[in-house]
């Protein structure tokens, strides 16, 4: 399979969940825990949320008020498809960060305000989570790709 690569658009991070999160420069990331200072990180298996800003605009599209970090992602990725990762999928940030794709899409468990503004949402399907296999320092503008061993 030849590298598919593309770029961080948006780092987003919260302190606490069920609120709003905040755009970074950079973050860092941590093995058994994810992004620094995130309410959604921990020693679990979505230590890190990743969405397209390719799915992002179709929301817009369909007359959404979002932003990247408005679906509560972690990371805002351009130039790869998400959804079509499957688990076990390993991406790359720039030279040292790895990740390992744990799950593709959630249970959306209330109508967000998202759904509320279009009747749609498209985090259940298209978001992405995964677990820090190697970790360092991330900055929008960084290079992602999705690598085999």
């Amino acid at each position: 399979m030849a590298t598919i690569k593309g770029e961080i658009k948006a780092i987003s991070i919260s302190e606490k969940k069920g609120t709003k999160k905040t755009n970074v420069p950079e973050a860092e990331v941590r093995i058994d825990f994810g992004l620094v200072g995130d309410a959604h990180g921990g020693n679990w298996h979505r230590q890190i949320s990743l969405l397209a800003i390719e799915s992002i605009n179709k929301m817009i599209e369909m007359g959404a008020d979002v932003l990247p970090g408005s679906f509560a992602e972690n990371i805002t990725t351009q130039g790869i498809e998400l959804p079509g990762l499957t688990i076990g999928s390993r991406l790359r940030i720039g030279k040292e960060i790895e990740l390992e794709v744990t799950q593709i899409g959630k249970e959306c468990h209330s109508r967000c305000e998202i759904f509320k503004q279009v009747g749609d949402c498209i985090m259940p399907r298209e978001g992405v989570f995964a677990e820090v296999m190697k970790a360092g320092r991330i900055k929008v503008g960084d290079m992602i790709e999705v690598f085999n061993d």
